[in-house]
């Protein structure tokens, strides 16, 4: 029984490793890439509740057991069945929105970007949207963006604006974007963002203008598809004014 338990759970595992390459290499569509995750982390989870009552039953009959396959087994299958809990308990915490900037009053607008998301088909418009419907609510984006993610407000540095730009291009190749655009001029960087697992490309945006002696820096982070983007596009933003921050 452990280890039938120990196969299930690596059928569930390959399959939820299957469920990031769908949609990189445009296997499979979003919908299709995401079942494909929550069928294997749901494979794991009985392959893993199998293993441990495999080894539970064995124990108590005092038969032999593979100990290190059976221990690595389980631990890995409880690793991630830990993770598959916490990511749906992440994407139902989070608000049905998936653009995110630091001036929801006046948001940074995409330029360079809009030609790369038309050739992706990206499914979200390049305009930010302040009230869409999801389902039969209406949502206040900018709204619920200050009531999820308060901490997203535009930072201010003292640093003359062509200088805050050229942060902003440091810190965005150390945060691993893509450098679509980089306009002195106009203050302005745009560049594309991948997310790990499923490799997501969401787009970005970082305004600099004048303020006093220094400058104020706002940023937009966009996801191509999606409603919700589970906290991404808000968490991006934070790590990139916390590193803006930074000698």
């Amino acid at each position: 029984m452990t280890k039938a338990g120990l196969w299930i759970l690596a059928v569930g595992v390959l399959i939820a490793l299957l469920a990031g390459q769908l949609n990189r290499f445009s296997l499979a569509g979003v919908g299709t890439a995401l079942l494909t995750l929550v069928v294997g982390l749901g494979v794991t989870a009985v392959g893993t509740a199998v293993a441990v009552a495999g080894a539970l039953i064995a124990k108590a009959k005092r038969s032999p057991v593979p100990r290190v396959a059976a221990t690595t087994g389980i631990l890995i299958g409880l690793a991630v069945t830990a993770y598959m809990v916490s990511w749906l308990v992440k994407a139902d915490s989070a608000p049905p929105i998936h653009d995110i900037t630091t001036d929801t009053a006046n948001p940074p607008a995409f330029v360079d970007v809009i030609a790369l998301r038309e050739r992706a088909h990206a499914v979200n418009p390049p305009q930010y949207i302040r009230r869409v419907r999801v389902g039969n609510k209406i949502i206040d984006v900018p709204k619920l963006q200050h009531e999820y993610y308060p901490y997203v407000k535009p930072l201010f540095l003292a640093l003359p604006p062509d200088q805050a730009l050229a942060k902003a291009l440091r810190v965005g190749r150390k945060m691993g974007w893509r450098i679509d655009a980089y306009v002195p001029a106009q203050g302005r960087l745009e560049a594309t963002a991948h997310t790990f697992f499923f490799d997501f490309k969401d787009d970005v945006v970082v305004r600099v203008t004048p303020h006093g002696t220094g400058s104020r820096v706002d940023v937009r982070s966009e996801s191509r598809v999606g409603v919700s983007d589970i906290g991404t596009n808000a968490a991006r933003i934070r790590r990139f004014l916390d590193l803006m921050k930074q000698p």
